[in-house]
């Protein structure tokens, strides 16, 4: 890895688990007895805005509160190491942005950021940290509601973040995949673009994935562990 060009990284809920935050299909992800699955969505949304908000005003505080891990930190430093030269891209589904706050830079977040709130009427963002917000659910300034900034389910990926980690994939000489299960797509054919592309394919996970058969290192652990010895 270290004499790759170009390095790209898909980084899922397993390594922010590590820091402590619940992933959505663990027994910590339930919440009052709903599923993520019944939540993160755009017609519970429309049915229950408040609902929604109580939620995502519950995850916003447990996320406020952790701290980027050993993993997060390894990134960053692989990417400080690859000198600044676009050579090292951190593809993430995460929301949480711990990976920013350890200090990566080039970032694609194919499932937003928990931290953004967009309007449902004018569409216009804004970036809001507080925690707890103050009013449930929040309201823009044209007094339409205002949603999380993530992607649901049953929406697409944002494109321009969707384009540039496909352009990394395919110019990776080396392409990471870990703390994800490599079971949610599109996100997951990414190791297959890169594969393709002729990178060479490395896990980093506690548990199997279905692209250890196809993987040319496999690595079983935590994240934290495993990356910072890789260092």
């Amino acid at each position: 890895m270290a004499a790759a060009d170009s390095v790209a990284v898909l980084t899922g809920a397993g390594i922010s688990a590590e820091s402590g935050v619940p992933t959505f299909r663990g027994s910590g992800g339930l919440w009052r007895n709903y599923s993520p699955q019944e939540l993160a969505t755009p017609e519970a949304f429309a049915r229950d805005p408040r609902l929604v908000w109580e939620w995502y005003d519950w995850r916003r505080g447990i996320i406020a509160r952790a701290q980027p891990n050993p993993g997060h930190r390894a990134l960053a430093e692989l990417e400080r190491r690859a000198g600044g030269r676009g050579s090292f891209t951190l593809i993430t589904q995460n929301v949480d942005g711990l990976h920013e706050r350890a200090g990566s830079r080039n970032v694609a977040k194919l499932h937003g950021d928990i931290w953004l709130l967009r309007c449902v009427g004018c569409g216009r963002e804004e970036r809001n940290e507080q925690v707890p917000l103050a009013d449930l659910p929040p309201r823009c300034e044209c007094s339409a509601l205002l949603r999380p900034g993530v992607v649901w389910f049953g929406e697409p990926l944002p494109p321009d973040e969707w384009e540039r980690a496909e352009r990394a994939s395919r110019r990776a000489q080396v392409f990471l995949v870990i703390g994800t299960s490599a079971v949610v797509y599109p996100a997951a054919g990414l190791a297959e673009v890169a594969r393709q592309a002729g990178a060479k394919l490395g896990i980093v996970n506690p548990e199997p994935t279905p692209l250890d058969s196809v993987a040319d290192w496999v690595l079983r652990g935590p994240s934290g562990d495993i990356l910072a010895r890789l260092l």
